[in-house]
């Protein structure tokens, strides 16, 4: 027997016995497919930044952590959150290598920071295992940016809320944003550099390697001249807020920011702040897209404004329609919505809902042209306004989950604009006690319902909701929140986009047949 035949059973033995191990060693079947399809696990890992929370010394500032138990976690694993430090790749603090942190106050060329001072931060809170929120919080201007990341059983769903209460000035009333993953783009229709608004783009890179990001502000007749040309540095785990007004000469109400990212990965979210009509946050859009839902318009919105863009080389044409408690309705007079190429569009829709909740559903009149949207809603009158977001958003999916819920105020509104469709609701644990309750709802098509949602028993503390798609056509919701003090109706609005807790995994399977190619 010749060696060259020696080496053929050898590499034959050898191979067998890897896919002979492979074969007794499977997955544990729990979520598994048939083979040659894909089964949903869940995630491994998940990252989340939540932005520096105030420019106000009287800012009150909370974070709830939550994470759903999910079915074929992992039994280890835990979640952290730790103050943005800019920290360089060997976890030394990039303060003692003579750049200096920032402090937290706007500097000359509008951009914040956070100082470490050479110290390990404590953490905000420290999340508990699935089920059960856990809360901190802080006070002042000088709050940090956080970086998250969950592992293992802490890591399906994972979500933590920011929110904030500013009693006077600038952006006063309650802002609130759930803190988000990493990514390299991100479109922010409603932004503004008019007098009187205050807009900031927070940049987090959790990262060992800075990020470089572009930001470009497109306004009613195209993009604005920026001073941003060479684009911005974003340190590693360091935090940048950067005020708009500082990037153009020109005052405009409103406006499409596009932050895209040329190296590395950041959170992105808009801080929007008015002199007189308070503030929230402005989170991303879903990226360009022909269809958009914008769910949880509040029934008592004093004002509704729609703003848009598109990205591409053509003109959209859209159909506007409200779904309201009963079905979808043309709003009257803003029956359609042209959005010119590479030009913010506004329509101000008024008093739209009419003292009942809806979502706003936007469809393609001709051709689909990939459009982006956010609306600023107004609720209140006078001096007593306050103003908060809702962007176009994914749907449900397979779930999603809101944290920081405290019963009385807090609405959960869902909408189904295409079919009749089926969700259960659960209401977690209380973070300081109480016991898990659930209940089905089912969400006629073309409607949006706000519905009572369920409280845990015995609840003491927050609570998080996690809403399952059990059925029908895909359903898009949105929870608000509500603080009235000093006269003034405070809110803030988060959408309910899937929690990402699973992941679609291809199922493989050994085939020999590749050592005849």
């Amino acid at each position: 027997m010749n060696r060259t035949t020696l080496s053929l059973i050898a590499g034959t033995a050898a191979l067998a016995a890897v896919t002979g191990f492979a074969a007794l060693n499977t997955p544990d079947a729990s979520g598994a497919a048939p083979a040659g399809t894909a089964a949903r696990l869940p995630v491994e890992r998940t990252s989340l930044l939540c932005p520096a929370p105030s420019i106000s010394d009287i800012a009150d500032t909370s974070y709830t952590s939550f994470t759903p138990v999910t079915k074929g976690a992992a039994s280890g694993g835990k979640a952290e959150l730790q103050a943005a430090t800019e920290q360089s790749a060997d976890g030394t603090d990039a303060s003692t290598s003579g750049k200096g942190a920032k402090t937290g106050k706007t500097d000359k060329n509008g951009k914040t920071g956070t100082s470490a001072k050479g110290k390990t931060a404590k953490p905000v809170l420290t999340p508990k295992d699935p089920g059960t929120p856990v809360t901190g919080d802080t006070s002042g201007a000088d709050a940090p940016a956080l970086v998250g990341t969950a592992e293992g059983k802490s890591a399906p769903g994972w979500t933590v809320q920011e929110t904030t209460e500013v009693a006077a000035g600038t952006g006063r009333g309650l802002q609130g944003v759930n803190c988000t993953a990493p990514d390299t783009e991100f479109w922010f229709p409603g932004a503004s550099t008019a007098a009187g608004r205050t807009d900031y783009v927070h940049l987090t890179n959790p990262d060992d390697n800075a990020a470089v990001v572009d930001i470009n502000l497109y306004g009613k007749d195209g993009s604005l001249k920026s001073t941003l040309a060479d684009g911005l540095t974003v340190q590693p785990h360091a935090s940048e807020p950067v005020l708009l007004s500082t990037l153009t000469g020109e005052k405009q109400d409103n406006l499409t920011v596009h932050v895209s990212v040329r190296s590395g990965r950041v959170g992105a979210s808009v801080q929007a702040l008015d002199d007189k009509l308070g503030g929230d946050w402005l989170p991303a859009s879903v990226d360009p897209a022909a269809d958009l839902v914008l769910p949880g318009i509040p029934k008592d919105a004093t004002s509704v404004r729609l703003i848009a863009f598109t990205p591409g080389d053509a003109d959209a044409d859209l159909k506007v329609r409200l779904a309201s408690p009963q079905g979808l309705i043309t709003p009257a007079g803003n029956e359609t919505l042209h959005v010119k190429s590479g030009m913010t569009t506004v329509a101000d829709l008024g008093d739209v809902t009419r003292g009942e909740p809806g979502s706003l559903v936007l469809t393609p009149s001709d051709q689909s042209v990939p459009v982006v949207a956010a609306l600023r809603v107004v609720r209140g009158t006078g001096a007593k306004q306050e103003t908060a977001f809702i962007p176009a958003t994914n749907p449900i999916g397979t779930r999603a989950t809101s944290a920081d819920n405290s019963g009385k105020n807090s609405t959960l509104s869902l909408t189904a604009p295409t079919a009749t469709a089926q969700v259960k609701v659960t209401a977690s644990a209380g973070s300081e006690g109480g016991t898990a309750v659930s209940k089905t709802y089912t969400i006629k098509s073309g409607t949006t319902q706000n519905i009572t949602a369920p409280v845990p028993t015995g609840l003491k503390g927050t609570y998080a909701l996690t809403v399952e798609h059990l059925s029908g056509g895909p359903v898009y919701g949105s929870r608000t929140l509500t603080a009235t003090e000093g006269g003034v109706p405070g809110f803030t609005i988060q959408t309910l986009p899937d929690d990402r807790g699973t992941v679609s995994v291809p199922k493989a399977d050994e085939d020999l047949a590749v050592l005849q190619k």
